[in-house]
């Protein structure tokens, strides 16, 4: 199951790819740094590309799209190869159409009433974007007292120094950011560098309950 997936990595990294011939080398630096899960956003024109070839270069990354705001573009990543749908909010029309045709779906929300708009379509784990200005472990701790069946992908603010104490929240699935695997290495081709910053941040993990 794909949320098991991310909720096992903890770390799921927003990588922004701007050539699409760097999207297999990133994906296998995070492999050799424990990374198996990676959210090809979809900010620039060679993010579909860069998921196509991912899904069908490496078969141990479990390879998503991420900034998707419309149906068109999710129905575009979905046939790219990508296996699970992120959105920065909610769009109804979006998830409705994930969930019918069977693929994991995490909107971004932040407020009671994009929770319950998300809850109404069965999800139950959300996108928290961008944490470090919504308020953070604070928001969503407040948040999970009226709907304790949610678990939260805190992105943005989120880094290897703070990462544990997110991940040992209840109510945190799994974290999201970029720091792990920036813009600048990957076109600087500092694959060596996207390696060890995963497997420091994958060394912050703490033990978590996975049940």
């Amino acid at each position: 199951m794909v949320l098991k997936r991310l909720e096992k990595a903890a770390i799921v990294p927003v990588v922004v790819i701007e050539d699409a011939d760097h999207a297999v080398p990133a994906a296998n630096a995070l492999l050799a740094g424990g990374i198996d899960v990676m959210e090809i956003t979809l900010r620039t024109p060679a993010g579909l590309e860069a998921i196509r070839q991912v899904s069908a270069r490496c078969p141990k990354m479990l390879v998503g799209a991420g900034t998707v705001t419309t149906l068109d573009e999710c129905k575009a990543a979905v046939k790219a190869g990508a296996l699970f749908i992120v959105m920065p909010g909610f769009n109804g029309e979006v998830v409705k159409w994930c969930r019918d045709k069977g693929v994991a779906v995490t909107p971004g929300c932040v407020t009671p009433t994009e929770i319950m708009e998300a809850l109404a379509y069965g999800l139950t784990v959300l996108k928290f974007f961008p944490a470090g200005v919504y308020g953070g472990l604070s928001a969503m701790k407040a948040l999970s007292g009226p709907f304790p069946g949610v678990k939260f992908i805190p992105t943005g603010g989120v880094n290897t120094e703070n990462l544990a104490e997110f991940l040992s929240a209840p109510f945190v699935h799994a974290v999201g950011g970029s720091w792990v695997c920036t813009k600048k290495d990957i076109k600087e081709g500092n694959f060596d560098v996207i390696t060890r910053l995963s497997a420091e941040a994958r060394a912050q993990v703490p033990e978590r309950n996975e049940a």
